[in-house]
């Protein structure tokens, strides 16, 4: 199996350097507005572009003395920028260029993830229509219920996804914005023209009002719909670790040639991938949780909110890319095993069925009270040994009264619980394909 995780594009989104190219280019767009503006000389941006050069050592050395990273990254430019280097900064704050590179790196971020739904929705689409006529049983609170198949399992979670992917989509839009409106943000020292140009070039869009920080409500937003997504990968997880037990086996995770299960048990055939994903998935959570208790600061601003997104944000992101990439290999790679569904189907020796002939009960007159007692009377039988409940309900003097022994029979048919399949799949799919667009989100200006 291919593993997209391979690829370190995510991790180098929120790499140090990366982050403080992100944050020169706030100033170089910043120092272009004021030369429209008349506030700098023309082509002043351009050479500082030239000139300056990021050294992320230096930078780390000068804050060792200034305890101030956005100063350090400042000073840090003098040695390569020359007199220019005044027209930096001017009339801004340092979470002017703080907040509007986050939403930058949130935003590439996020255009990662949205691929990787992009990439998940297409594998369940393919084992949805695969396994769409696959018949096995339903459960509910782990018990046998009535039959179903395993392509509209697969389809429920196409669904769910297809929501998260509309989620992450409003998310974007909530999120790619930036800020310039200086201390307390009341622009003060620059007009909002400023900024609406540098948000403009950077992919953003402004802010309408902010004090000296973009509200956190967005960044909780952010990554509580991050949340929402991993709760949703361990759900499906969850369902192939129970799958895969020895008792069900209906389905387990692809084990590769060479692989090992236990260091004790040669035996051993784990679900890790889905364990591994569920217990990423409370990482994942704990960290909205973060997100959320950073709404709140002090008057027009304070840091405590930021500490945490250094670790949250990097954190959160990265382990999505990482969740996806994994269950969409889990769900591709699936080994389904229909031998085992059917016989799990008919493991209760008909039992599953006792809705249809309750139904078909009532629908030749007798009433609903009676004729459940005497499906259920039959049911426990069966439970207990007594034999199958189609064997059992034929001979029952009350059920054989008002249902033929044909149309006993027919309620033990499970092609009758697929016959709404195709209506449900083109609620799910579209008539000739998927309901949702699958269109690629623009990036950012960078």
């Amino acid at each position: 199996m291919i593993d997209r995780y391979s690829r370190p594009k995510m991790t180098s989104i929120w790499d140090l350097k990366h982050k403080y190219e992100i944050w020169l280019e706030v100033e170089l767009q910043a120092c272009a507005a004021f030369e429209r503006a008349g506030q700098a000389p023309r082509g002043t941006s351009a050479k500082i572009r030239k000139k300056a050069k990021i050294d992320v050592a230096r930078i780390a050395e000068i804050e060792k003395v200034t305890k101030h990273d956005v100063i350090a990254f400042l000073e840090s430019l003098m040695d390569t920028v020359g007199p220019e280097h005044r027209f930096l900064h001017m009339g801004l704050t340092s979470s002017d260029i703080v907040d509007t590179s986050l939403a930058v790196q949130m935003t590439e971020a996020l255009d990662l993830i949205l691929g990787g739904v992009e990439e998940f929705l297409a594998v369940l689409k393919r084992q949805a229509f695969r396994y769409k006529n696959q018949v096995m049983v339903g459960r509910s609170h782990g018990i046998p219920g009535a039959p179903i198949s395993f392509g509209f399992k697969m389809a429920l979670w196409y669904e769910e996804i297809a929501r998260h992917l509309e989620r992450l989509r409003q998310v974007r839009s909530q999120i790619a914005v930036g800020k310039l409106s200086g201390a307390m943000g009341t622009f003060a020292h620059q007009g909002p023209d400023i900024e609406e140009y540098v948000c403009s070039k950077l992919g953003l869009t402004f802010d309408p009002v902010s004090n000296q920080v973009v509200q956190r409500d967005r960044h909780a937003a952010y990554a509580t719909a991050l949340a929402l997504l991993a709760a949703t990968i361990e759900k499906i997880a969850t369902e192939v670790r129970h799958l895969q037990r020895t008792e069900v086996l209906e389905a387990e995770e692809f084990f590769s040639e060479g692989q090992k299960g236990s260091s004790a048990m040669p035996h051993k055939r784990n679900p890790i991938v889905s364990e591994n994903l569920c217990g990423l998935a409370r990482l994942v959570r704990a960290n909205s949780l973060a997100a959320m208790e950073n709404v709140a600061l002090w008057h027009e601003r304070d840091i405590s909110h930021s500490s945490v997104e250094r670790v949250i944000m990097p954190d959160s992101t990265i382990l999505i890319d990482y969740m996806l990439a994994k269950v969409t290999d889990l769900i591709k790679h699936l080994v389904v095993y229909p031998d085992r569904m059917k016989q799990n189907l008919e493991l209760t020796g008909g039992l599953v069925y006792s809705q249809r002939l309750l139904l078909a009960l009532v629908e030749k007159g007798a009433q609903r009270k009676e004729s459940y007692e005497a499906v259920q009377r039959n049911a426990m039988a069966s439970w207990k040994g007594a034999g199958g409940l189609q064997e059992l309900v034929s001979k029952d003097p009350f059920i054989s009264q008002h249902l033929k022994k044909s149309e006993i029979a027919a309620c033990f048919n499970p092609k009758y619980y697929l016959r709404h399949l195709d209506q449900i799949y083109r609620r799910v799919f579209g008539s000739g394909g998927q309901r949702v667009s699958l269109k690629r989100t623009k990036g950012t200006g960078l």
